[in-house]
């Protein structure tokens, strides 16, 4: 079932496309080939969908410190959105290659920072999209004029002295988005530094997932998230390498009902980038 401001099932967007007040963007993303996303979408893409790069267009690279994928200003994020011909009254649904995370829950924690609340992540993504037989195009879609203008809500965002100053805060409320292995610092194919934040919880975003790559059902993410955080409900916050796939946090805590959680978005990569920071291996 969809729910505008968070997922939406591919059947329900194959019966919207081409309603004038819905845009849909392909976050394709590949880290390992950073051009791929763009190579892809070219060659075929949900019909009308725009290119969202997650280096050129959702990151700030020139902002040193912050991380291998720093926040965009506010300010280009909402220029950008307004030459893809989104204004805050429209409808957005965003995916990628299959499970959300590489980048599309990125754009959906962007927009929502925004205040943007019409904004809904293709449950699957192109997986799924194709496993159903549903049309692709390879045209490039003509974006209608128009004006974004909004601010970050401060209040969504977590900084790192922020963190520093709750590192013996307890019950636990930062979540890693990190794989096991790397959350323990037994490897790091990635940072220069293994390990993690002290205190944080490690829940991989791929347990966020149902096998055919679709998210769990709300209330049993709930019942998972509830059993991770113990007592904590409440000033819960996410992060991961790069503030990318913590995004994937952001939409399943929602989804399960989770309101207010806040996005370290320097996140590991960020946080290792003054050596004086606490590490902790386990």
């Amino acid at each position: 079932m969809m729910t505008w401001g968070g997922l939406i099932q591919a059947q329900e967007l194959s019966a919207i496309l081409g309603s004038a007040d819905l845009v849909v963007m392909d976050c394709r993303f590949d880290l390992a080939d950073p051009h791929a996303g763009a190579r892809a979408w070219a060659a075929a893409h949900i019909p009308g969908a725009h290119h969202a790069d997650l280096d050129r267009d959702l990151s700030d690279h020139a902002r040193l410190g912050h991380g291998r994928h720093p926040l965009p200003a506010a300010e280009a994020m909402c220029q950008w959105l307004a030459a893809c011909g989104i204004s805050p009254a429209h409808r957005v649904v965003v995916y990628d290659a299959g499970d959300g995370a590489m980048a599309a829950a990125r754009l959906w924690a962007l927009l929502r920072l925004l205040g943007h609340r019409q904004v809904a992540l293709l449950d699957g993504g192109l997986q799924r999209w194709l496993a159903l037989g549903l049309p692709l195009d390879d045209r490039p879609p003509i974006a209608l004029p128009t004006a974004y203008q909004a601010g970050y809500d401060p209040s969504l965002v977590v900084s790192t002295q922020q963190v520093l100053a709750r590192l013996h805060e307890t019950p636990a409320w930062l979540i890693d988005a990190r794989a096991a292995a790397r959350f323990r610092g037994d490897v790091e194919p990635i940072d220069p530094v293994a390990g993690h934040v002290p205190g944080a919880l490690n829940r991989p975003y791929t347990d966020n997932l149902a096998g055919d790559g679709r998210f769990l059902p709300a209330e049993v993410l709930r019942a998972q998230f509830a059993a991770l955080l113990g007592d904590r409900r409440d000033r819960l916050a996410v992060m991961c390498g790069s503030g990318v796939t913590a995004c994937h946090h952001l939409l399943a805590l929602h989804v399960a009902g989770f309101s207010g959680v806040q996005w370290y978005a320097d996140s590991w990569s960020g946080w290792i980038s003054d050596p004086a920071r606490p590490v902790a291996t386990s």
